[in-house]
């Protein structure tokens, strides 16, 4: 027989497995994107209006800035600032330990430079985010009846309340 703290485990394990299968079933994972394509590339000599022309990038990923923080930093910026290389009056500094992330949260131009200088020298990237495209139909003919929340005719509530009244009543 279950112990009532042994049934609460169960059931909070079954509801988070759900929770998860149910949070991930559609869309895409995000992707993290190393900006200027290695390690260390937040460097002078790095092609960033290249390598950001061959990305595709989508609400949801992140930016991986690897760089020198003694040397470098990473500012977001607008685009009057990404032109014109200005690093004063900045959005953000995600500047923190030199292998730092940014997560784009909405489809719009984002701008990056770096101040001290090294803007003039290239090291500026802007970031065009876009929203993902819907996932493709899944191969094979179409369910008869049944919808993506159902098991074996079984809707997935019906499946937690049958484990739920199991965990209670045994």
């Amino acid at each position: 027989m279950v112990g009532s703290g042994e049934k609460v485990v169960l059931i909070m394990a079954v509801l988070v497995m759900l929770a998860v299968r149910g949070s991930g079933a559609k869309g895409r994972e995000p992707v993290r994107h190393r900006v200027g394509g290695g390690l260390n590339t937040w460097a002078p000599n790095v092609n960033f209006t290249d390598w950001s022309s061959r990305q595709k990038i989508y609400v949801g990923d992140w930016l991986y800035f690897g760089f020198d923080k003694n040397q470098y930093n990473v500012l977001e910026v607008n685009k009057t600032s990404y032109d014109k290389c200005i690093d004063t009056d900045f959005i953000t500094n995600i500047t923190k330990g030199g292998r730092d992330v940014f997560q784009l949260t909405e489809a719009r131009p984002y701008y990056f430079i770096c101040g001290r200088g090294y803007c003039f020298n290239g090291m500026k990237v802007a970031i065009n985010v876009t929203v993902a495209p819907p996932p493709p139909p899944s191969p094979g003919p179409p369910k008869k009846g049944g919808s993506s929340s159902s098991v074996g005719g079984l809707s997935r509530m019906t499946i937690v309340l049958s484990l739920l009244a199991f965990l209670f009543f045994s």
